[in-house]
C-alpha cells in the first residue's frame, strides 16, 4: 500500500494534554494577567470568569459550587475523597487505570468500609450492585479503556450516599446529569484542550452538607481543606485558590470557553465529538476491519478516548508482549511521518491504539488519518 497523499492538518491526537482548539495560537493569550497576583482584582476576576463561563457552557445548577483547584483532575478527586468519605460505606467502580487508582486510595490509604466492583478493559461493572445508601466513587468515562457510562438510571434521586464522579474525559463532550452527581471533577487539558496542572471541582448541595456536618478522623493536608471553623470556605468557590495558579493557563482556559460559546456551547461540543467517533466507526466497518473498538457494547463506546484493538488473524496469534511491540511499530511509523502523535494505548491497557476524539479535534483530520492507519498496519506485514 502506497503512502496516502494527504496528512491531517493537526496530527495531535493525544488523550492528554489534548489538541488545542481549531485556530489556536499564542496570540490568544495576549490578555493574560502575567506578573499579577492571582489575588488581585484582575487575577481573581479571571478565575471567577473561568467558573462563570464553565457554569454557563455546562449548564451547572446555580446551587452547585465550582472551584479551581491544584493538581489537575487528580487533585480535585483526592480533595473529594479525603474530605467527604468516611461516615458511611463506600462503593468504588473501576474498569480501567484511573478508576483502579481510586480503588488503591480507598483500600490502602483511607481506613473505611469499601466495596469494589471491577470489570475488565472494554466492559463495565454491574451498576445495579451499587448501594444507594453508600457513597459511590466512579469515572464517567474511562480514559484508558474508551468505555463510558451509558446513562444515569442506576443513580437514585432518594439516595442516602454521595455520588463522586471523575468526569475529566466526559465533561464538555457528554451531557452529565448534574442533579444526580454530588461531586464532579475534571481538568482543563482534556476536552477543551487547555493546559495541565489545574483541576475543577463541583460540589452539589448534598456534598456541602456533608462537608459542614462531618470531620474526617485523619489529618487533612492544606491542599485538601475546604472548610473553615466547620463551614464551607466560600472564597474557594468565588475565584480564590488554595495555591498559586498559572495565570497563563487561566487565560488559555478562558480562550477555550469563549470558543465553546462561539460555536454553540455544549450541544456543539458534543456534536463535534460524536462526529469524530462516527469517522472512526465508518472506517472500522470499511477498510479498518483489522481493528475493533475495545468497548464491548456500543452504548458504552466513548466519543473522546477512542480505544481500538487489533483483531487481524495474523496479529491475534501473538502474545501480549508481541502485540504490544507491533502496535508500537505502528505508532512510531505514524509519528515519524508527522501524521499522528501519541496514539498508543495506555501503558496499563491492552495493546492497541487510543485516538482522541474530543471537541477540539476536527473530523476532517480524522478522515485524513484513517488511510494512514491502514498504511501503518500493512507495514506490519512487510
Amino acid at each position: 500500500m502506497n503512502q496516502p497523499a494527504r496528512k491531517p492538518n493537526n496530527p495531535c491526537f493525544s488523550s492528554g494534554p489534548c489538541a488545542k482548539r481549531p485556530g489556536w495560537s499564542l496570540a490568544a493569550l495576549q490578555d493574560a494577567a502575567l506578573g499579577r497576583s492571582h489575588r488581585s482584582i484582575l487575577g481573581q476576576g479571571k478565575l471567577q470568569e473561568v467558573i462563570d463561563r464553565s457554569r454557563s457552557v455546562l449548564g451547572i445548577p446555580a446551587d452547585h459550587r465550582i472551584a479551581v483547584v491544584p493538581a489537575s483532575n487528580t487533585g480535585a478527586v483526592e480533595m473529594a475523597l479525603w474530605s467527604l468519605l468516611g461516615p458511611c460505606g463506600v462503593d468504588v467502580l473501576a474498569w480501567e487505570s484511573f478508576g483502579s487508582g481510586w480503588v488503591t486510595d480507598l483500600t490502602k490509604q483511607l481506613p473505611m468500609d469499601v466495596r469494589t466492583f471491577t470489570a475488565d478493559y472494554g466492559d463495565l461493572p454491574d451498576l445495579a450492585q451499587v448501594d444507594p445508601d453508600r457513597d459511590v466513587v466512579f469515572t464517567w468515562n474511562g480514559t484508558t479503556s474508551g468505555v463510558c457510562i451509558p446513562d444515569d438510571d442506576w443513580i437514585r434521586d432518594d439516595r442516602g450516599g454521595l455520588t463522586i464522579c471523575d468526569a475529566t474525559s466526559a465533561v464538555f463532550a457528554m451531557d452529565l446529569p448534574w442533579s444526580r452527581l454530588d461531586v464532579v471533577t475534571w481538568s482543563w487539558q482534556k476536552v477543551m484542550g487547555g493546559e495541565a496542572a489545574h483541576g475543577m471541582l463541583v460540589l452539589g448541595p448534598r456534598a456541602v452538607e456533608r462537608l459542614e456536618s462531618y470531620t474526617p478522623a485523619w489529618p487533612m493536608p492544606k491542599l485538601f481543606r475546604m472548610t473553615k471553623k466547620g463551614k464551607l470556605d466560600e472564597a474557594l468557590f468565588c475565584g480564590s485558590t488554595i495555591n498559586t495558579p498559572s495565570m497563563l493557563c487561566v487565560e488559555d482556559a478562558l480562550d477555550g470557553l469563549r470558543w465553546a460559546e462561539q460555536i454553540g456551547g455544549l450541544p456543539a461540543l458534543m456534536k463535534r465529538s460524536q462526529a469524530n467517533l462516527r469517522v472512526l466507526e465508518d472506517w472500522v466497518s470499511g477498510s479498518g476491519r483489522w481493528a475493533a473498538f475495545l468497548a464491548v457494547r456500543l452504548a458504552t463506546r466513548s466519543s473522546t478516548s477512542i480505544c481500538l484493538r487489533i483483531v487481524d488473524a495474523c496479529y491475534a496469534g501473538l502474545n501480549a508482549d508481541e502485540q504490544g511491540a507491533q502496535a508500537s511499530r505502528m505508532v512510531q511509523s505514524l509519528e515519524k511521518e508527522g501524521v499522528a502523535y501519541d496514539i498508543g494505548a495506555y501503558r496499563d491497557a491492552p495493546p492497541g491504539l487510543r485516538i482522541w476524539g474530543g471537541a477540539t479535534v476536527d473530523a476532517d483530520d480524522l478522515r485524513a488519518l484513517t488511510p494512514w492507519l491502514d498504511w501503518a498496519f500493512q507495514g506490519l506485514r512487510r
